[in-house]
């Protein structure tokens, strides 16, 4: 899975822990199965915009909110991938 993809799971992750819910709870607040929330969390699938929307919605965040963090966890690994490449040369 692409980057952006990883880093919106670990942004959803990061919310979740935020409210100090479980997996299982988020799963049960936003109407999903907790596996699949699990599999969103490590990157391994892409959410719908449904999906999406189910997940802010539980966490009391805008869509946007979540897109936004993992832009900005994707942004980051960005910058960390360039620095190491660099220190490796």
């Amino acid at each position: 899975m692409t980057t952006l993809v990883k880093g919106f799971g670990i942004a959803v992750r990061q919310s979740r822990e935020a409210q100090g819910w479980s997996q299982e709870r988020l799963a049960e607040q936003s109407d999903l199965n907790r596996s699949y929330v699990g599999e969103i969390e490590r990157g391994s699938v892409i959410a719908s915009l449904h999906t999406v929307e189910k997940l802010a919605s539980a966490l009391g965040v805008a869509p946007s909110v979540l897109v936004t963090r993992g832009e900005s966890v994707h942004q980051r690994q960005l910058v960390r991938g360039l620095q190491l490449a660099a220190i490796a040369c």
